[in-house]
């Protein structure tokens, strides 16, 4: 987006952090849902097409894990370094305008 724009619009302060771990939260939550919808079929045809989508979403979700890792804006395995990561998003978001 134009610069201008962004910060006419507020959207300078969404930063590749808060985008790519906002990405990150909704591809988690698409496993859940297809993980959920897997035990709740009424028939093996639809069960199958659901553990397709699983299983491509659960593929997703390593990507976009894989490239915030590399990038230093995921630390599964380091908590403390997290939590400061998660708290500085936090930061960033509320203060975006409304």
């Amino acid at each position: 987006m134009n610069p201008i724009l962004e910060h006419m619009t507020g959207l300078h302060t969404l930063t590749d952090d808060v985008i790519a771990m906002d990405l990150l939260m909704n591809a988690k939550s698409g496993v859940r849902n297809y993980a959920m919808a897997v035990t709740e079929c009424a028939t093996p045809e639809i069960r199958d097409i659901l553990m397709k989508q699983l299983g491509e979403a659960i593929n997703s979700h390593e990507k976009i894990t894989d490239y915030m890792m590399q990038r230093c804006l995921y630390h599964p395995y380091h908590i403390p370094e997290q939590i400061q990561l998660d708290l500085k998003n936090i930061q960033t978001a509320t203060n975006i305008p409304s």
